[in-house]
Order: C-alpha cells, then sequence, then structure tokens
C-alpha cells in the first residue's frame, strides 16, 4: 500500500495519528482500521513527530477536502465501499460502509457514506434502532427517500428470516436450553423490539420435533389478548403433542403478572383435555439473555 493510499483511508475514516512519548497513537482508530498502523510501520512512514505532524496534516487537508463532498466513484480505489469490502473482505469494513453500499447513492452536496454516517448518527450508531425505525423515520433524513428507507429496511428483514431459517434446521427440542436457543434465533429478533405483546406457540410431536410456530393474538403495551380455545385448535389441527408458549413484554421487565400466571394455568387446563401438554411459557424481555421461563421457575 503506498503513503498516498493510507493518507487517504485515513482522511475517510477521520483518522488522525499524533506523537507522545517516542510512540505513534491513532485518534479515531478502530479495529477494522488496525491494518493502516501496520503498514505505517511496514513502510517507516512515521519515524518521528515531525514525520507524524506531517501526515496528520495531510490527512487535515484531505479530509477537509472531502467536506466539499466529492462523489465515491472519484475517490481513489482503495478507499471505495466496495472494492474494500472486496478485496479485505466485509470483516475489514465498518457500518458505515456497510451501509454506504446498501445505499448505493449519495445525494447532491452528499455521498453515500456521508449519508450512511448520517443514518447512524441520527440512531445513535445502533444497528438496532435502525431496524426498530420505520420507513417514515428514516425519510425524516434528508437525502433519505421511500426507496433507500425500503432497501435498509429489506436487509434487515433478510437477516432475520436467514436466522428463522437457522432456527428450523433445529426442528427437535431436547431440554430447555434448546427452547431458548430456539426461541433467541426464531422469535426474539421480532419480538424483542415490539411496542405491543405478540403471544406465540411453539406446537411439538411426541418426539419433541417442531411442528409449527404460530402467531396467536397481539395485545396492548402491557397485556396480551389469548383465548385458550385458539391454542386449542390449533394444537388439535396439527396433532400437537406438546405446547410452548411465547410472549414479549415490551416494557423489558421479564417478571411475569399476575394475569400471565392466570391465562398460563387457563391454557393447561384446556390443553390437558386434548391431551396435549404445556411444557414451558417464555417471557422475552429486551435482550437476547433477559427472558422468563415458567418450567424452570417451577410455575408449570
Amino acid at each position: 500500500m503506498t503513503r498516498d493510499e493510507i493518507i487517504e483511508i485515513m482522511a475517510s475514516a477521520g483518522i488522525y495519528p499524533f506523537w507522545k512519548n517516542g510512540m505513534i497513537y491513532f485518534k479515531g482508530m478502530t479495529s477494522s482500521y488496525q491494518f493502516i498502523a501496520d503498514e505505517i510501520e511496514k513502510n517507516s512512514i512515521i519515524k518521528n513527530r515531525y514525520d507524524c505532524e506531517a501526515v496528520r496534516n495531510e490527512v487535515k487537508s484531505r479530509a477537509l477536502q472531502r467536506k466539499t463532498n466529492l462523489p465515491i466513484k472519484k475517490w481513489a480505489k482503495s478507499t471505495r465501499p466496495r472494492e474494500m469490502f472486496l478485496s479485505n473482505g466485509p470483516n475489514s469494513i465498518d457500518n458505515v460502509k456497510l451501509l454506504a453500499i446498501i445505499l448505493r447513492t449519495g445525494v447532491k452536496g452528499k455521498s453515500a457514506e456521508e449519508l450512511a454516517r448520517d443514518i447512524l448518527n441520527k440512531f445513535d450508531g445502533s444497528l438496532r434502532n435502525i431496524d426498530s425505525a420505520s420507513i417514515e423515520d428514516l425519510t425524516e433524513i434528508k437525502g433519505v427517500g421511500r426507496a433507500k428507507a425500503i432497501s435498509i429496511k429489506v436487509c434487515f428483514e433478510l437477516a432475520r428470516r436467514l436466522y428463522k431459517e437457522q432456527a428450523e434446521s433445529k426442528l427437535k427440542i431436547k431440554d430447555a436450553a434448546d427452547v431458548i436457543d430456539y426461541i433467541n434465533d426464531f422469535n426474539s429478533l421480532y419480538l424483542r423490539d415490539e411496542l405491543k405483546e405478540h403471544f406465540n406457540i411453539i406446537l411439538l410431536d411426541i418426539k419433541n420435533k417442531i411442528i409449527d410456530n404460530i402467531e396467536i393474538s397481539i395485545g396492548s403495551i402491557n397485556a396480551s389478548v389469548v383465548d385458550p380455545k385458539e391454542v386449542v385448535r390449533h394444537a388439535s389441527i396439527r396433532s400437537a403433542s406438546s405446547v410452548i408458549l411465547i410472549h414479549n413484554h415490551p416494557s423489558g421487565e421479564i417478571k411475569p403478572s399476575s394475569s400471565d400466571i392466570e391465562i398460563t394455568k387457563k391454557i393447561s387446563s384446556a390443553c390437558s383435555l386434548i391431551n396435549v401438554k404445556v411444557l414451558d411459557h417464555i417471557i422475552i424481555g429486551k435482550n437476547q439473555d433477559e427472558y422468563f421461563s415458567f418450567a424452570k421457575e417451577g410455575l408449570i
């Protein structure tokens, strides 16, 4: 990698070298750009504080030039998101560049990468916050029209479907750990950030193989409305031997309410009439390790 290419990458990523106690440090350096430090050392580009100051000034100058909104296609090839993805692999580029690839183009006066940075800044740098945003939330950002907003949402939906596909390959439930793994892959990506309570059931056959995963109802912010007859109907139609109940708490509080306990008892009682066993009731919180298992806590 040439000196010019290194400085161009540093300018695009906002990486600035400084000298302290005979050592080079980098402001704005992330793990995905560690190769820059290696290249600088390998090519002996910075040998002392004077070299360091000269490089920093060059980086500042180029960064300032970038503020004139040079389109990505006119950047040095080694700094373009797509080329970096192809030559260095997906793990070599940060979220800004990945999002820029999805956006494909910027708008007048702003490159795709700058627009991607605006999106991440709007949602506190959190991919989860972007995923939770609506099309309308995204289009509030100057330069993001419906087409770009839809492209972003489609990418997150494909990711969720990949997890569901992987979950469906684990079709046999052997123990409580399998239940949690399956729910984390299949249900939690959809339910953790929902603003209302969703009540789902997993139907299993006599060998504990999963038959289906069904949404029974959608309730309010703090309550789910479930008719035990609906659970019995689905279990009966699909000839299920057992069932696992799942619902989310939008508040993030995983402790079951009195109504959660009561509806679990009603569903268990109704299912017993057709010889279907309720194996567990899982309440999902906000994060992957936050859940409540009725079976684990001895409530079933």
